[in-house]
Formats: structure tokens, sequence, C-alpha cells
């Protein structure tokens, strides 16, 4: 079974007709007058249909009208695969996620950009199970031999941790221990 659902709102003729296709969709289908009246965390992969702009995610506006039903179920099913591709190259940090393809950190509120290297950091530490000593960083993340006096990989966390304060006011996401850095 298909957990995509297609939200309709405020839109009832348009659910009637693609209600008539229902065995010939790959989504089910909701039909709803209240936006408040849903509860997102139940709806895991999920695109609301409307005439009518509204302030929210995931929404795919019919404008102008008649639409070409082929077109409409194409339409659909290209937004579908597109939130299924952005869901999975994003990593999911706790109170923060990592978009791969912008390379954005965000929560919530806020977001912020970060370099190719400082989103390898921060994928190396979230993979690693335990602290990650800076010699295992140079040579994993700088492909740097670790016998070499350096302190890139210092600089380059400070910098980091510099950024994810001044935009998250978080002092604690990339913690330093005798064992070496991790994530929080």
């Amino acid at each position: 079974m298909n957990n995509q659902t297609l939200v309709i709102y405020d839109f009832k003729i348009l659910y009637e007709i693609l209600s008539e296709l229902e065995n010939h969709i790959n989504f089910s289908l909701l039909h709803t007058k209240r936006l408040a009246d849903l509860n997102f965390k139940t709806l895991n992969d999920y695109l609301i249909i409307s005439n009518k702009k509204q302030n929210i995610e995931n929404q795919i506006i019919i404008d102008p009208l008649p639409i070409d039903i082929n077109r409409l179920v194409e339409l659909i099913n290209i937004n579908f695969l597109k939130k299924k591709y952005n869901q999975q190259s994003e990593i999911d940090l706790g109170i923060y996620k990592l978009n791969l393809n912008s390379r954005k950190i965000f929560n919530e509120k806020n977001s912020l950009n970060l370099t190719e290297r400082e989103t390898n950091i921060v994928i190396f530490l979230y993979n690693s199970k335990k602290p990650v000593k800076i010699s295992k960083l140079q040579t994993e993340v700088w492909g740097h031999n670790s016998k070499l006096e350096t302190h890139t990989v210092e600089t380059h966390i400070y910098r980091l941790r510099k950024k994810i304060k001044e935009k998250f006011d978080d002092s604690k996401f990339i913690i330093s221990t005798q064992n070496g850095y991790t994530i929080n």
C-alpha cells in the first residue's frame, strides 16, 4: 500500500473527479475544508492541492482552470517524486536537518549555508558512533597524512561552531572531548 496522500483543500469538484479515478492513481485522497483539521504528523508523505494560494509547504496550485486530467496526475506524481528525492537527501540530526543538495543545516526557525568541507565534517561526525580524533578527521575528511602538523581541523571546527552559535544560539552542537569531536 502506498502511503502518499494527496490532500485536496477546499476544492470539492477536484476531489470528486479524482475519486472516480482512484483505481488508476497511486496515492490516497483526502478532502478537507480546513487545514487546521489535519494532523500533519500522521501524514508522512503528503501534497496539498488547491486553487487558492496558501502559505503552506508541499502545495500545488491549480490555476488556471480547466486543466487536463492527465497533466494533473502527471504534475501530482512529479511533485511526489521531488518530495521523496528531497526527503532522501536530508539527514536528521536531532533538532536539526542537513540537506545534502543545498548544503544547508536548518531547524524550524533558521537555516544556515555550509561549505562543502563543513558539510563533510558534520556528516562524518554524525556517522561516527564515538568521538573522532583530529588525525582521523585529517585522514578521512581532508585526505591528509595524519602525521602532518596542521591546525586545519581545529580551525574548521572553530569556524563551524561559531557559525552555528551565531545562527542557532547553540554552543553544544559539536562537542570536544578527550577522545575527539562528536555531534551532540
